[in-house]
């Protein structure tokens, strides 16, 4: 139960004004569609400053105990404001019960009939929901939040910010009363210069893998994480300009719309804000009956209960034949619905985004709000869902005395004497406006917040445990046995070449009687095709096929090969198993021994086995259901297309699912592609993807720089070009023997030799090795020129000759002024320098973590208190981060032992700070076996 300690209301009593005034100032326009200015306060109509009498304090005299002076809030050092003095032997103050005298209107019409409730709920919400929760310390350690986005312009190249050329239309686009870059920058916490430069980039259709490599200076150096945010909250704000705009065409078609109702919608900058604004005009609202009313004639009526009280009398307003106002009763009630309506649609700035003089602001102290955890958040959310709790915000009783005291006493204070039955109206109709707008307003608006900050940060840690899951170092060069382990219907192996080639399936029994065989039929495979290492999925059947595996290699019986194993999450392979992807890449294959080739690839490659399987899939993060679908959607494919492009890809040998993730392509482009390799071979050089169908110059600027051209890879892809067509002239000769299908063969060999050498005007057909690094084709001359001035050349590439001269004209003429001789940007030129100095085929996960191979088993019989143990996350939580420790149950360390005195340096600003794939030392804390549980407490990061 979510249970609100404390909450302090603290009320400043605004200036105010005399009778008049305060009249006008809330009386509606009676000039429709002639906008008028508001007038200054202290000032008549002609503009002229009106006398202002300081507060004089009036002589001692005996009173009645009804008069006593309102109390005002206790807010310090509050300055006094000037008032009239007239108005200060006019306040008014609630009478006492034995001096109210109740009139013949039922309670039901006043508790229904609340004449403030929507000005006081609408008032009162864009203050209320500026109230910042804060969380009372506990003795779990939590992690500052990450560091500020906001970058400092000396950064930049020359230590001035850097903008683009072109202009910016942002503006123009959303027609908003704000500049949406500063309200951009204000939300993001990123410079306006920098949300400038990103509006732009976006607008160019550029990604943000580009933006991130590519335009790091126009960008302020931030990563993809906080480019994607700030992309977040500008549309957020153009879902607010469409919001806008389309209420106002509502409003227009209902003729309601008004130039300050129009002003007030542009001025909104949240969708909260544009829904207090419309609420009052919404059909179907509780304000429907106040438009009734005012069609009665019964403005005036409700005007006098606040500005004229001692002149008004409810009994001349009935009409015993017309409905609505036959009787008292029906009087009251309409007048106070009027009234409501009528003080609200004279105030709609109220959503703007503050409040002025005429409103009393309202300060809320920031004190501790006992609050839940934002997993615990989630986790009452689903028990709600599923109507297992029942969740209530619990407000003090303190809260509702100071908001109707203040309410009548001070904000809706009537201009004259109001007899007593007057007043209890309006009491009622402030208490009724506490109890059924204001209360669940405030709950809602609490757990709202919560929910939304728990859903921010459960997604980011999807978003950092899919990212390091992606990342992890690959297993090159080594022929693979993936298992799917199982018990009756026996463990799916699949054996796979270096290339991630199917080498051979088969389903062995490991744990029936005739084991002992089925060994024997596995040590003959592992010899024949050389497989010494083993990756087994975590599923069922695990821990006993794990030991299966381990018996095998103490008694030596795979000897002479060294035989090692794994496990691997096997998460979402039964459901990629059936997928169309799968059955289009193994059609022939059973859905259990695709599962099992699944499970392999993922050792071999991470990346490019994952990227087929839906993120939500793969075991990552908590409460994925519980979150936005849309956000987390939008937020992993983000992710995973920064990991394939960084990474880069080999155009030539890539799968058509993993090449639809790079930036720029997509779907239908990835498929022309492929035809196109198809009809033509393999791409010599990346300007031959000029040629592709559907591949635009936009097009290859974003997804140029992230592909590669292997010259390995294209020897080998000809080479097999070859075989393949001497293969299909020996298929022709034998063909043309039997007659069948002979002219076709020959036809079809024909036309594929005509293709491979045809050219395109004036693209080349020779192979470029800049192809092969991260320098994007739009900075090829800058390197060339590059290397004409320290005297390198091409063939150079990766080599320590090349290194050493390229560092030494770094130190002896310095990056900056390199790149003004070259005239690019530092920024460009170090990515220029980066890519002629790795080595060919390099690939950035090679510093990453890699899979941990084994040939021992232990148990959890094994552990015990302080023993100390290495391990590798495999998930982390809001709550803590999983270990496996190698006894077949992950061990948790919670977040309360993951302090920053424990982590490199570069992690401590991260949230929780540890990610899949990490390797740590750990320290047994609790071995409950009988909960199969396992603590641990972090000891230090393995690098």
């Amino acid at each position: 139960m979510l249970d609100v300690i404390k909450l302090v209301s603290c009320y400043r009593m605004g200036q105010q004004k005399g009778d008049s005034e305060e009249l006008e100032e809330w009386l509606p326009n009676s000039n429709e569609g002639k906008p008028k200015g508001r007038r200054q306060r202290g000032t008549d109509e002609t503009g002229e400053k009106k006398k202002v009498t300081k507060r004089v304090a009036k002589p001692k005299e005996p009173k009645p105990k009804a008069e006593r002076k309102p109390r005002v809030a206790r807010v310090p050092k509050v300055k006094k404001e000037k008032t009239n003095t007239k108005q200060q032997t006019e306040d008014a103050v609630l009478p006492k019960p034995e001096l109210q005298q109740y009139v013949a209107v039922k309670e039901e019409a006043s508790h229904n009939a609340c004449a403030l409730i929507f000005t006081v709920v609408y008032s009162f919400s864009s203050l209320f929901t500026n109230l910042h929760l804060y969380k009372e310390p506990d003795d779990s350690f939590t992690f500052d939040e990450p560091a500020q986005k906001k970058q400092k312009t000396t950064n930049s190249a020359q230590g001035r910010p850097i903008k683009l050329k072109s202009g910016n239309s942002c503006v123009e686009d959303l027609q908003m009363n704000w500049d949406p870059i500063q309200v951009l920058a204000e939300k993001s916490g990123v410079e306006q210069w920098v949300c400038a430069n990103i509006v732009q980039l976006f607008q160019e259709e550029n990604t943000i893998p580009f933006m991130v490599r590519y335009r790091k200076e126009l960008i302020n150096h931030m990563d993809a994480d906080a480019v994607r945010d700030v992309q977040l909250t500008l549309e957020e704000l153009r879902s607010v300009a469409k919001k806008s705009r389309s209420v106002s065409q509502t409003l227009k078609k209902e003729g309601v719309l008004t130039s300050e109702l129009e002003m007030a919608l542009k001025n909104c900058t949240t969708a909260d804000e544009i829904d207090h604004v419309y609420a009052p005009y919404k059909k179907g609202s509780k304000l429907s009956k106040a438009r009734r009313a005012k069609e009665l004639g019964l403005e005036p009526v409700a005007l006098a209960l606040l500005q004229e009280p001692q002149k008004l009398d409810l009994q001349s307003s009935i009409q015993p034949n017309t409905k609505g106002l036959s009787t008292l009763d029906e009087v009251a009630t309409d007048t106070d619905h009027l009234s409501k309506f009528t003080l609200f649609s004279c105030y709609p700035r109220t959503g703007g985004g503050g409040t002025d003089g005429a409103l009393p602001c309202l300060a809320l102290c920031r004190l501790s709000l006992q609050v839940t955890l934002l997993f615990q958040t989630l986790a009452i959310n689903r028990g709600e869902n599923l109507k297992i709790l029942t969740v209530k915000v619990n407000i003090p009783d303190r809260v509702k005395n100071d908001f109707c005291r203040w309410c009548i006493n001070v904000r809706w204070r009537p201009q004259g004497f109001a007899r007593p039955e007057l007043m209890t109206i309006l009491k009622n109709a402030v208490e009724d406006s506490y109890k059924r707008f204001i209360l669940p307003f405030l709950s809602r608006g609490y757990r709202s917040k919560l929910t939304a900050s728990a859903e921010k940060e459960s997604i980011a840690m999807f978003v950092r445990n899919l990212r390091q899951r992606l990342l992890m170092c690959p297993v090159r060069g080594r022929v693979i046995m993936g298992v799917d382990p199982g018990f009756h219907h026996g463990c799916k192996i699949a054996i796979l070449s270096p290339t991630s080639q199917i080498l051979h399936t088969d389903v062995v029994y490991l744990h029936g009687p005739a084991k002992h065989k089925e060994a024997e039929k596995l040590r003959h495979l592992m010899f024949k095709h050389s497989c010494p290492t083993i990756v087994i999925g975590n599923g069922k059947a695990c821990r006993e096929t794990e030991a299966f595996f381990t018996d095998l290699i103490k008694q030596r019986f795979f000897k002479p090969l060294d035989v090692s194993y794994c496990i691997t999450d096997e998460a979402g392979a039964s459901i990629y198993s059936v997928s169309p992807e799968a059955v289009k890449e193994m059609p022939d294959m059973d859905p259990n021994l695709r599962s099992a080739v699944s499970i392999g690839r993922r050792v071999q490659d991470p990346l490019a086995e994952l990227i087929k399987i839906d993120p939500k899939h793969i075991g990552i993060g908590t409460y994925q259901h519980d979150v936005s679908q849309s956000l987390l959607r939008a937020a992993l494919d983000g992710v995973v297309q920064e990991c394939v492009s960084f990474v880069g890809v080999d155009i030539n040998i890539c799968s058509e699912t993993l090449m639809r993730h790079i930036a720029g392509l997509n779907a239908g482009r990835a498929r022309s592609i492929m035809e196109w390799k198809e009809k033509n071979g393999p791409f010599l050089n990346r300007e031959q993807l000029k040629l592709v169908k559907g591949l635009g110059p936009k097009s290859f600027q974003q997804c140029a720089g992230f592909i590669r051209i292997n010259p390995e890879t294209v020897r080998r892809y000809t080479s097999k070009s070859r075989h393949f067509y001497s293969y299909m002239f020996m298929q022709q000769a034998v063909c043309l023997k039997g007659g069948k299908g002979g002219p076709q063969i020959s036809l079809w060999l024909e036309t594929a030799e005509k293709k491979k050498g045809k050219g395109s005007g004036s693209i080349s057909n020779q192979f470029n090795p800049l192809d092969q690094t991260c320098i994007h084709p739009e900075s090829y001359s800058i390197a060339l020129r590059f290397l004409s001035q320290i005297g390198g050349s091409l063939d150079q590439m990766g080599s320590a000759g090349l290194r050493q001269g390229i560092e030494s004209s770094l130190k002896s003429r310095g990056l900056d002024v390199l790149a003004k001789s070259l005239d690019t940007t530092p920024e460009t030129l170090q990515l220029i320098v980066d890519g002629l100095t790795q080595p060919p085929g390099f690939d950035i996960r090679q510093d990453f973590e890699q899979a941990d191979f084994k040939r021992e088993i232990v148990s959890m019989n094994d552990l015990h208190d302080g023993m100390v143990v290495t391990g590798r996350v495999t998930n982390t939580a809001l709550f803590g981060a999983f270990v496996d420790i190698g006894v077949g149950r992950s061990g948790l360390i919670p977040k309360r032992f993951i302090t920053p005195d424990k982590l490199p340096v570069d992690q401590r600003q991260r949230s929780l700070a540890l990610g899949p794939g990490e390797r740590v030392e750990v320290r047994v804390i609790n071995v409950d076996h009988q909960r199969n549980r396992i603590t641990l407490d972090l000891i230090r990061v393995l690098r």
